[in-house]
């Protein structure tokens, strides 16, 4: 684990520095007069962002809806708990799956049990690397019909053909396999026996729901329809931001450099942030449609402001309430204790 971390910090730091030299290669004052043409426009970007991380939380509602017959998971709280994910995922150096073990502890404080809402986010995961490999798909399809060639860069190609293995054997894994009662069956060897964490994987129930979702396809493709919409509304944040950078682009250029940019920041998931991966993915293929390269990383800084204004405030209200919890937990567990005192 601590490995992971120091890797995901020095992969960090190279991202950061790729930036700073991208920047200084093509001119801070450019860029930075771009983001002072938009001026506070920019902001209407935070508002826009709830629409499709609101299609993916109606997605994931559908997972769950046959599971939770008390609905408490209500839209409003996985939208809370959506957005805590996705800034964990995209500020913290988690190597983008910090924030669905955080996302399945959050659900847990609503009555969900912890096999159904673990499986719930394992599934809804597995659907969005679907629908990212679809969407990137989607993205080189437009490219070489925007720019009526092939010149799409062969390395990025073969990643992308190469990449459509993970989603392929973790489905026949999660669909076939008993994969997380062989992890529980792991943990309790390499732990010495039962431990608090093997208790916690309960591997033969999480197997059994993450089945339970698997027999119900109609769900699974509503859920990925969903989720997938949500990637559509997503790319017309980078449609607003050129727009209001002043360097107005089609519906289609801002859907194509968005969906091969998302696929290679996902492939490069030790990054915290994709620091880098982004910049350079959006300079490389904002070229491709004609898009300046100094227009390219001004929309990259801007995309990464949203990320940070909108995703701190979800990170505060996750401590806030996990600070109430414990504060919560403590005064129950003391609180016979002081009425014992109080008899006495």
């Amino acid at each position: 684990m601590k490995n992971m971390r120091r890797l995901g910090y020095v992969a960090g730091l190279l991202g950061l520095a790729t930036v700073i030299a991208l920047v200084i290669h093509q001119g801070w004052s450019t860029i930075f007069s771009a983001i002072g043409h938009a001026g506070w426009r920019l902001l209407w970007l935070l508002p826009f962002h709830v629409l499709p991380l609101l299609l993916d939380v109606i997605g994931w509602r559908v997972l769950l809806a046959r599971r939770d017959p008390h609905r408490q998971a209500t839209i409003p709280v996985l939208f809370w708990i959506a957005a805590i994910r996705e800034a964990c995922n995209r500020l913290l150096p988690v190597a983008n799956v910090g924030g669905e073990i955080i996302g399945i502890r959050l659900i847990r404080w609503r009555g969900i049990d912890s096999a159904v809402a673990a499986a719930s986010v394992i599934v809804e995961v597995l659907l969005s690397l679907v629908n990212l490999y679809l969407f990137a798909v989607l993205g080189m399809v437009l490219l070489i019909e925007l720019t009526h060639s092939i010149s799409i860069p062969r390395s990025i190609l073969l990643t992308l053909i190469a990449s459509l293995l993970v989603p392929v054997v973790l489905i026949v894994l999660l669909r076939h396999g008993k994969v997380f009662s062989r992890l529980e069956i792991f943990a309790e060897k390499l732990l010495g026996g039962r431990s608090r964490l093997s208790k916690l994987i309960d591997g033969s129930r999480l197997d059994m729901e993450i089945r339970i979702l698997y027999g119900r396809p109609g769900r699974l493709l509503v859920a990925c329809i969903w989720q997938f919409l949500g990637l559509l509304v997503g790319s017309f944040e980078s449609w607003l931001a050129l727009r209001l950078l002043g360097y107005p682009v089609s519906v289609w250029d801002a859907i194509a450099i968005e969906a091969v940019t998302q696929a290679l920041r996902q492939l490069n998931f030790v990054t915290p942030a994709g620091l880098g991966t982004q910049e350079v993915g959006l300079v490389l293929f904002g070229n491709m449609i004609g898009l300046p390269p100094d227009a390219s990383i001004a929309l990259s800084l801007v995309k990464r402001m949203r990320e940070i204004t909108f995703g701190v405030p979800a990170l505060i209200s996750w401590q806030w309430a996990e600070t109430r919890k414990l504060r919560t937990e403590w005064r129950s567990s003391t609180s016979p204790d002081l009425s014992n005192t109080r008899n006495v």
